[in-house]
């Protein structure tokens, strides 16, 4: 895969050392190194801020939410009948 844009930013130089050296003991470029952790903490990041964690009991009332009859409040139906939304 041919990369196709940049990334740059600034360390101070104790900070790049201690980045370099870590990349070494694992045996990869530094540039490989960094964009791997960036890229783990990214997802992480998305994983944390994207998803939602319920509980047992959580998960089962909105699973029973989720059975009952669709019924629209008075807001809805308004939309709805002014065309705003579509059934």
């Amino acid at each position: 895969m041919t990369a196709a844009a940049r990334l740059d930013f600034r360390l101070n130089p104790a900070d790049k050392a201690r980045i370099s050296r870590a990349a070494d003991l694992r045996g990869v470029p530094l540039s490989t190194f960094v964009r791997d952790a960036v890229l783990r903490e990214a997802e992480n990041v998305m994983a944390a801020e994207l998803s939602v964690t319920l509980s047992a009991e959580e998960s089962r009332r909105f699973l029973a939410a989720l059975d009952q009859p669709f019924a629209p409040n008075a807001r809805l139906r308004k939309a709805m009948e002014r065309g705003l939304v579509r059934r």
